[in-house]
């Protein structure tokens, strides 16, 4: 498939590849849909296997931004970015070079932290740009999104077992995660701190002995996570990872983590789960504190706005895992549908209020 077939596919507005041989910068910015407000995602950095693979992580991830935005209620669009190359060579002088091409939008594109990308990282890209969120508190920026992202998640899971069990609560309740980075270990910490039994896997030991250390638990090797005996598989690190090869292992009745684009295909996985009688939290619906937390930056909010925001999470989970029931649909076509009206609704607002002549 060409490039321009794919932007077709997922109806996006412009693709931007960026190029600067002297940092060895190569990287991919994706506007998706800017109807209600400036494209706003994150920037993540992978020694993608091809260029190929870059670019369909890319269109796939500032879609998934735009539908985000629009379900969460925030003025704006769906963006994201990808920087091709391994993490550990990264330099300031390429992620200022990637905040030059991002001034070149002029603020079409917002940009924010993500996978294998930093606080710093926002702090070199904000020396070239002052479309940027997530730096340091000292240059202006509101830091690590994490505790957010991970705070509405954890509302999230509590919506999700409301709706299986008749009550959020999650004491003795066991919940796997799936990667304990930033977003996976603040989830651990908020489910420990009201007596929830945590199950862990990753690829890092170094972050499994982290996490373990400060609120116990078990670790899982590999394909044990998608076997678990748990009340909650919260995926918190790659994408894809719900797919037909993974689906016969699960016994967990919610699904329901931070991770981007857990369905490796949206339609089919999403009946497959259905089918199974499993409930499933769409990612981009549950991971939105990150995002809810930026934009509080943008406003001139603090942390403590940010976080009462992404406890909403709650009642958002809720409408769509409800919506999919009264409609007979999975909970990611119900989602995509409550994204579509709003941008809908809104784009047709504008063209009635623009000015004729």
């Amino acid at each position: 498939m060409s490039i321009f077939e794919q932007l077709s596919s997922y109806d996006h507005e412009q693709v931007v590849f960026c190029r600067d041989e002297s940092v060895g910068l190569k990287a991919i910015i994706a506007v998706h849909n800017t109807s209600l407000g400036p494209a706003l995602g994150g920037t993540r950095m992978l020694d993608y296997p091809s260029e190929q693979d870059a670019i369909r992580d890319v269109l796939r991830l500032s879609r998934g931004m735009t539908y985000k935005a629009a379900v969460a209620g925030l003025d704006l669009g769906g963006g994201k970015a990808v920087i091709i190359g391994d993490p550990s060579m990264k330099t300031e002088a390429m992620f200022r070079a990637f905040g030059r091409f991002v001034d070149t939008l002029g603020g079409r594109y917002v940009t924010a932290e993500d996978m294998n990308t930093t606080v710093e990282d926002m702090g070199n890209i904000r020396r070239e740009t002052r479309w940027v969120t997530g730096s340091e508190a000292a240059h202006g920026g509101s830091g690590d999104p994490s505790p957010v992202t991970a705070w509405g998640v954890f509302h999230g899971i509590r919506a999700c077992l409301e709706v299986t069990y008749g009550s959020p609560e999650l004491a003795g309740r066991t919940v796997a995660i799936q990667g304990v980075g930033n977003v996976g270990f603040w989830l651990a910490k908020y489910l420990h701190d009201v007596g929830a039994k945590l199950l862990y896997t990753d690829v890092s030991n170094k972050r499994l002995a982290r996490v373990t250390e400060a609120f116990g638990g078990k670790v899982l090797e590999g394909d044990e996570f998608y076997r678990a005996e748990a009340d909650v598989l919260a995926p918190c690190a790659i994408g894809g990872i719900i797919n037909p090869r993974t689906i016969p292992m699960l016994r967990a009745p919610i699904i329901a983590g931070g991770a981007n684009n857990q369905l490796d295909d949206e339609k089919r996985d999403g009946e497959a789960l259905s089918q199974k009688n499993i409930s499933y939290a769409p990612d981009y619906v549950i991971n939105a504190g990150g995002l809810i937390n930026v934009y509080s930056e943008l406003k001139g909010y603090g942390r403590e706005k940010a976080m009462q925001d992404a406890a909403n999470i709650f009642d958002t989970v809720k409408r769509v895992i409800n919506k999919a029931k009264v409609e007979g649909t999975t909970t990611a076509m119900s989602a995509n549908r409550v994204a579509e009206e709003r941008i809908a609704a809104v784009h047709r607002l504008k063209r009635v209020y623009l000015p004729k002549g």
